[in-house]
């Protein structure tokens, strides 16, 4: 949704899956305003839109963060202004590695 959003005149969005080694990746890269650097920097702090009020709360981007970081993920952005974003979300294939703590 924030891809399309981005891209009001219209635009192209690429979704891509791929493997490599121990990791499945998940790829949305569009053609869109892209974003600057201070709001790279908030993508993914609770309530920060850039968005008109009524058109999104805010929450969307540090949910998914959220998911992704508790399976063991990552999620990486690349982004310049005018040319559009791409939101990668990379994930381990057998989950978030355990750690065991033993009690004595």
């Amino acid at each position: 949704m924030n891809a399309i959003q981005a891209m009001p005149y219209g635009g192209t969005i690429h979704i891509r899956t791929r493997r490599s080694g121990k990791n499945v990746s998940l790829s949305v890269t569009d053609t869109g305003t892209g974003m600057t650097s201070e709001v790279k920097r908030q993508l993914f702090i609770p309530f920060f839109t850039t968005k008109d009020v009524n058109e999104g709360t805010g929450l969307g981007l540090p949910v998914v963060h959220g998911i992704v970081t508790s399976h063991g993920g990552t999620i990486e952005v690349t982004s310049e202004v005018g040319k559009g974003s791409c939101f990668e979300i990379i994930l381990p294939i057998d989950g978030p590695t355990e750690v065991e703590v033993s009690q004595s």
